[in-house]
């Protein structure tokens, strides 16, 4: 079985740097680009099990890459950034020097942003695992960069913090599979070109 991952188009909190967890923002013109752009990895594929973030972005995202029926999973939120949420990393570090999320982790927000460690979002994602490995059949994900990266760190029986090594930009497809029985990435943080003619 292969596991498809598409991280959602950009969104102008995306392109500007800033850490967006529960936030709902809409994709720019450029992220419903990319999402279109997404729909030629689909192609003549099908899938038993297909997973979308709750997200506005990870949902639109996958209505414009043409996906019609889908199953909203709530563990796909992305990371819980807490008092961090809507920060960029230099402005982090203007207060707490070499800062960086996958060691320093976050500080507590408001109530609609209390944060989350590494090992909470890692919890989040085994819970996603289990259940693409009893699917049965190609399965396809639909959700944000750090979830992801968490996600195939623990697809390859990593600690959630090795997510750390998967850089994942917006608007790219990943594929994780198996070799001998073991499982593998197969594809990584591969890009479309979203001005190319679909085909």
């Amino acid at each position: 079985m292969d596991v498809m991952l598409l991280r959602h188009g950009e969104t102008e909190w995306s392109r500007a740097g800033r850490h967006t967890g529960r936030t709902d923002l809409p994709l720019t013109a450029r992220g419903e680009e990319q999402a279109r752009a997404l729909a030629r990895v689909l192609t003549g594929r099908s899938f038993s099990l297909i997973l979308v973030g709750p997200a506005l972005r990870a949902r639109r995202t996958a209505e414009l890459a043409g996906i019609t029926s889908y199953e909203v999973e709530p563990d796909l939120w992305e990371w819980d950034y807490g008092g961090y949420e809507g920060v960029t990393t230099p402005e982090i570090r203007e207060s707490r020097p070499g800062w960086y999320l996958w060691r320093d982790g976050v500080v507590p927000g408001d109530a609609g942003h209390p944060g989350e460690s590494v090992e909470q979002v890692g919890a989040r994602a085994d819970k996603v695992v289990a259940r693409l490995r009893s699917a049965g059949g190609d399965v396809l994900v639909v959700a944000h960069g750090h979830i992801l990266r968490v996600l195939a760190a623990r697809w390859l029986g990593l600690p959630p913090d090795d997510g750390r090594y998967f850089r994942l930009d917006t608007g790219t497809y990943s594929v994780l599979g198996h070799e001998h029985e073991e499982p593998v990435l197969l594809r990584w943080n591969a890009p479309l070109d979203c001005d190319a003619p679909a085909g």
